[in-house]
Protein backbone atom coordinates (compact mmCIF):
# COMPACT_ATOMS: atom_id res chain seq x y z
CA UNK A 1 0.00 0.00 0.00
CA UNK A 2 1.51 3.64 -0.97
CA UNK A 3 2.10 5.46 1.93
CA UNK A 4 2.94 9.17 1.49
CA UNK A 5 1.86 12.82 3.23
CA UNK A 6 2.27 16.22 3.05
CA UNK A 7 3.26 18.36 5.91
CA UNK A 8 3.08 22.68 5.58
CA UNK A 9 2.97 25.62 7.27
CA UNK A 10 -0.64 27.26 6.76
CA UNK A 11 -2.57 30.10 7.69
CA UNK A 12 -5.99 30.00 9.40
CA UNK A 13 -8.75 32.08 10.44
CA UNK A 14 -8.83 31.53 14.79
CA UNK A 15 -10.48 32.97 17.54
CA UNK A 16 -12.58 37.00 16.66
CA UNK A 17 -11.84 36.05 12.83
CA UNK A 18 -8.05 36.61 13.49
CA UNK A 19 -5.44 35.11 10.74
CA UNK A 20 -2.65 32.80 13.10
CA UNK A 21 -0.25 30.21 11.87
CA UNK A 22 -0.54 26.71 11.96
CA UNK A 23 0.94 23.38 10.60
CA UNK A 24 -0.67 20.83 9.07
CA UNK A 25 0.05 17.55 8.32
CA UNK A 26 -2.32 14.97 5.78
CA UNK A 27 -1.77 11.60 4.02
CA UNK A 28 -2.24 12.15 0.69
CA UNK A 29 -5.29 9.43 -0.78
CA UNK A 30 -8.26 11.09 -0.67
CA UNK A 31 -9.87 9.60 2.43
CA UNK A 32 -12.41 9.98 3.95
CA UNK A 33 -10.22 10.96 6.92
CA UNK A 34 -11.02 11.73 10.81
CA UNK A 35 -9.43 15.13 11.60
CA UNK A 36 -7.05 15.89 14.84
CA UNK A 37 -6.82 19.02 16.46
CA UNK A 38 -2.91 19.21 18.33
CA UNK A 39 -2.60 21.20 21.24
CA UNK A 40 1.07 22.30 21.22
CA UNK A 41 2.29 22.70 25.30
CA UNK A 42 3.76 25.88 26.67
CA UNK A 43 7.11 25.57 25.28
CA UNK A 44 5.44 27.00 22.08
CA UNK A 45 4.97 25.80 18.49
CA UNK A 46 7.81 23.98 18.10
CA UNK A 47 9.58 21.06 16.58
CA UNK A 48 8.23 17.94 18.94
CA UNK A 49 4.62 19.13 18.43
CA UNK A 50 5.22 18.80 14.46
CA UNK A 51 6.33 15.45 14.81
CA UNK A 52 3.31 14.61 16.85
CA UNK A 53 1.18 16.23 13.70
CA UNK A 54 3.04 14.49 11.29
CA UNK A 55 2.97 10.72 13.18
CA UNK A 56 -0.65 11.36 13.61
CA UNK A 57 -0.76 11.84 9.69
CA UNK A 58 1.26 8.86 9.00
CA UNK A 59 -1.42 6.94 10.91
CA UNK A 60 -4.12 7.75 8.62
CA UNK A 61 -5.50 11.54 10.07
CA UNK A 62 -5.69 15.10 8.99
CA UNK A 63 -4.15 16.89 12.13
CA UNK A 64 -3.37 20.69 12.47
CA UNK A 65 -2.05 22.05 14.69
CA UNK A 66 -3.16 25.96 15.65
CA UNK A 67 -0.18 28.35 17.21
CA UNK A 68 -2.02 29.81 19.65
CA UNK A 69 1.05 31.84 20.39
CA UNK A 70 0.96 33.54 17.39
CA UNK A 71 -0.30 36.72 17.96
CA UNK A 72 2.16 37.18 20.41
CA UNK A 73 5.01 36.65 18.21
CA UNK A 74 4.53 34.87 14.23
CA UNK A 75 8.54 34.76 13.49
CA UNK A 76 9.93 33.46 16.64
CA UNK A 77 7.99 30.46 18.42
CA UNK A 78 10.34 30.65 21.79
CA UNK A 79 9.98 34.49 22.56
CA UNK A 80 6.63 33.80 21.82
CA UNK A 81 6.02 31.43 24.39
CA UNK A 82 8.39 33.47 26.93
CA UNK A 83 5.57 36.16 26.03
CA UNK A 84 2.31 34.41 26.66
CA UNK A 85 4.47 32.81 30.15
CA UNK A 86 5.16 35.60 31.13
CA UNK A 87 1.71 36.98 30.51
CA UNK A 88 -0.17 34.64 32.46
CA UNK A 89 -1.11 31.81 29.51
CA UNK A 90 -2.99 31.82 26.63
CA UNK A 91 -6.37 33.53 27.61
CA UNK A 92 -9.20 30.55 27.48
CA UNK A 93 -11.57 32.42 25.22
CA UNK A 94 -8.73 33.19 22.53
CA UNK A 95 -7.90 29.33 22.49
CA UNK A 96 -11.37 28.14 22.35
CA UNK A 97 -11.85 30.32 19.50
CA UNK A 98 -8.43 29.06 17.75
CA UNK A 99 -9.47 25.45 18.06
CA UNK A 100 -12.95 26.42 16.84
CA UNK A 101 -10.85 27.86 13.53
CA UNK A 102 -8.75 24.89 13.29
CA UNK A 103 -11.84 22.12 13.14
CA UNK A 104 -13.58 24.26 10.69
CA UNK A 105 -10.31 24.56 8.96
CA UNK A 106 -10.12 20.33 8.95
CA UNK A 107 -13.74 20.46 8.16
CA UNK A 108 -13.43 21.97 4.92
CA UNK A 109 -10.71 20.02 3.15
CA UNK A 110 -12.48 17.29 0.80
CA UNK A 111 -10.88 14.19 2.73
CA UNK A 112 -12.48 15.36 6.05
CA UNK A 113 -14.73 12.60 6.91
CA UNK A 114 -16.14 15.07 9.59
CA UNK A 115 -15.30 13.52 13.18
CA UNK A 116 -12.68 15.76 14.60
CA UNK A 117 -10.39 14.73 17.63
CA UNK A 118 -8.26 16.73 19.91
CA UNK A 119 -5.18 15.91 21.34
CA UNK A 120 -3.09 18.32 23.94
CA UNK A 121 -0.10 18.03 26.14
CA UNK A 122 0.75 19.73 29.38
CA UNK A 123 -1.14 23.04 29.29
CA UNK A 124 -2.51 21.74 25.67
CA UNK A 125 -3.93 18.57 28.23
CA UNK A 126 -5.83 21.28 30.53
CA UNK A 127 -6.81 23.29 26.89
CA UNK A 128 -8.31 19.73 25.95
CA UNK A 129 -10.20 19.31 28.65
CA UNK A 130 -11.66 23.10 28.07
CA UNK A 131 -11.88 22.73 24.62
CA UNK A 132 -14.06 19.31 25.54
CA UNK A 133 -16.07 21.28 27.63
CA UNK A 134 -16.87 24.21 25.22
CA UNK A 135 -16.73 22.88 21.14
CA UNK A 136 -19.41 21.56 20.36
CA UNK A 137 -19.56 18.39 17.49
CA UNK A 138 -16.16 17.41 18.00
CA UNK A 139 -16.29 13.22 18.50
CA UNK A 140 -13.07 12.49 20.89
CA UNK A 141 -10.38 13.98 23.22
CA UNK A 142 -7.07 13.32 24.52
CA UNK A 143 -5.43 14.65 27.77
CA UNK A 144 -2.01 13.99 28.08
CA UNK A 145 -0.79 14.89 31.72
CA UNK A 146 -3.01 17.95 31.57
CA UNK A 147 -1.78 20.29 34.76
CA UNK A 148 -4.62 23.03 35.57
CA UNK A 149 -7.69 21.05 35.36
CA UNK A 150 -7.76 21.43 39.27
CA UNK A 151 -6.80 24.47 40.10
CA UNK A 152 -7.50 26.31 43.66
CA UNK A 153 -9.32 29.50 43.50
CA UNK A 154 -6.80 31.40 44.27
CA UNK A 155 -4.63 30.58 40.95
CA UNK A 156 -7.62 31.63 39.01
CA UNK A 157 -6.77 34.58 36.74
CA UNK A 158 -8.92 37.07 33.88
CA UNK A 159 -6.85 34.77 31.23
CA UNK A 160 -7.94 32.02 32.81
CA UNK A 161 -10.94 32.66 34.89
CA UNK A 162 -12.87 28.98 35.04
CA UNK A 163 -11.58 25.85 36.86
CA UNK A 164 -11.90 23.30 33.90
CA UNK A 165 -13.14 20.97 36.15
CA UNK A 166 -16.19 22.54 36.95
CA UNK A 167 -17.13 22.61 33.29
CA UNK A 168 -17.18 19.08 33.29
CA UNK A 169 -21.28 18.68 32.90
CA UNK A 170 -20.58 20.25 29.41
CA UNK A 171 -18.44 17.47 28.36
CA UNK A 172 -19.72 16.13 25.19
CA UNK A 173 -17.35 13.56 23.82
CA UNK A 174 -15.67 10.54 25.01
CA UNK A 175 -12.41 11.17 27.17
CA UNK A 176 -9.27 9.46 26.97
CA UNK A 177 -6.70 10.88 30.30
CA UNK A 178 -3.19 9.27 30.50
CA UNK A 179 -0.94 10.29 33.74
CA UNK A 180 2.53 9.67 35.38
CA UNK A 181 2.05 8.43 38.88
CA UNK A 182 5.06 10.73 39.69
CA UNK A 183 3.85 13.89 38.63
CA UNK A 184 2.75 16.88 40.44
CA UNK A 185 0.91 19.05 38.08
CA UNK A 186 -1.59 17.01 37.46
CA UNK A 187 -0.94 15.10 40.70
CA UNK A 188 -2.53 11.82 41.40
CA UNK A 189 -4.82 13.66 43.71
CA UNK A 190 -5.74 15.87 40.60
CA UNK A 191 -6.54 12.68 38.25
CA UNK A 192 -8.66 11.05 40.77
CA UNK A 193 -10.79 14.29 41.61
CA UNK A 194 -11.36 14.73 37.60
CA UNK A 195 -12.15 11.33 37.93
CA UNK A 196 -14.94 11.70 40.44
CA UNK A 197 -16.60 14.23 38.70
CA UNK A 198 -16.52 12.55 35.14
CA UNK A 199 -18.48 9.70 36.89
CA UNK A 200 -20.95 12.02 38.85
CA UNK A 201 -21.84 13.27 35.35
CA UNK A 202 -22.12 9.92 33.52
CA UNK A 203 -19.56 10.82 30.89
CA UNK A 204 -17.51 8.47 28.55
CA UNK A 205 -13.99 8.98 29.60
CA UNK A 206 -11.09 6.06 29.96
CA UNK A 207 -8.07 7.21 32.54
CA UNK A 208 -4.71 5.42 32.94
CA UNK A 209 -1.87 6.41 35.16
CA UNK A 210 1.78 4.68 34.45
CA UNK A 211 3.94 4.16 37.51
CA UNK A 212 7.38 5.06 37.01
CA UNK A 213 6.71 7.84 34.85
CA UNK A 214 6.30 11.53 35.31
CA UNK A 215 5.13 15.02 33.68
CA UNK A 216 6.46 14.71 29.90
CA UNK A 217 6.95 10.96 29.27
CA UNK A 218 5.55 10.87 25.81
CA UNK A 219 8.99 14.00 25.00
CA UNK A 220 11.14 12.48 23.21
CA UNK A 221 13.29 15.35 23.32
CA UNK A 222 13.79 15.47 27.46
CA UNK A 223 14.99 13.44 30.21
CA UNK A 224 11.65 13.03 30.93
CA UNK A 225 10.94 10.66 28.56
CA UNK A 226 9.84 7.30 29.74
CA UNK A 227 9.75 4.67 26.38
CA UNK A 228 7.62 2.28 28.28
CA UNK A 229 5.13 4.54 29.22
CA UNK A 230 4.79 6.55 25.95
CA UNK A 231 5.08 3.54 23.27
CA UNK A 232 2.18 2.12 25.41
CA UNK A 233 0.39 5.49 25.34
CA UNK A 234 0.74 5.94 21.70
CA UNK A 235 -1.15 2.62 21.29
CA UNK A 236 -4.29 3.80 23.36
CA UNK A 237 -3.89 7.35 21.99
CA UNK A 238 -4.73 5.41 18.37
CA UNK A 239 -7.03 2.67 20.10
CA UNK A 240 -9.48 6.32 21.25
CA UNK A 241 -9.38 7.83 17.68
CA UNK A 242 -9.68 5.27 15.40
CA UNK A 243 -13.29 4.15 17.61
CA UNK A 244 -14.41 7.74 17.24
CA UNK A 245 -12.71 9.15 14.23
CA UNK A 246 -13.08 6.22 11.77
CA UNK A 247 -15.78 6.51 9.49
Amino acid sequence: MYEGMIAESIHLRGHNEQEIGGYLARPLGPGPYGGVVVIHHAPGFDEATKEITRKLAARGYLALCPNLHYRENPDDPEAAANAVRAAGGVPDERCVGDVEGAIWYLRSLLSCNGKIGVIGYCSGGRQVYLAACSVPGLSAAVDCYGGGVVVPPERLSPRQPVQPLDMTRNLACPLLGLFGAEDRNPSPEDVARTEEELKRFGKTYYFHTYQNAGHGFFAVDRPSYRQEAAVEGWVLVFEWFDKYLQT
